[in-house]
């Protein structure tokens, strides 16, 4: 059984920032990746952030630069820092191993960023 819960959306004012965390159990190990994706309204989920054991990040191009991923293996955490907020951010974020599977979707996190 594999379990992942995401934490730490909410609704933040554009330019604000974020930290979403997701703690993960079952059988994820230090190998695998870990990412962040997210789903907008009417939109095909897509890959936020993701990094793989050796350290190696990728981001997604509307992120760079703003969204940080970084993980502790000893905590089984893996936390996205969000910064500069814009209102094409807003979305439910999820967890997931990288590549995902997709059995493993949580219940995902709501960012929603509006003045």
């Amino acid at each position: 059984q594999v379990q992942l819960v995401e934490s730490g959306g909410g609704l933040v004012q554009p330019g604000g920032s974020l930290r979403l965390s997701c703690v993960y159990s079952g059988r994820i190990f230090v190998h695998n990746g870990m990412g962040w994706f997210r789903q907008a309204p009417g939109k095909e989920r897509e890959l936020v952030a993701g990094t793989i054991s050796t350290g190696i990040t990728k981001y997604g191009d509307a992120v760079k630069g703003r969204f940080t991923i970084s993980r502790d293996n000893a905590k089984n955490t893996v936390t996205l820092q969000l910064n500069s907020l814009k209102p094409e951010d807003t979305a439910i974020y999820y967890c997931n191993t990288y590549p995902a599977i997709n059995g493993y979707w949580g219940q995902g996190t709501q960012v929603t960023v509006s003045s």
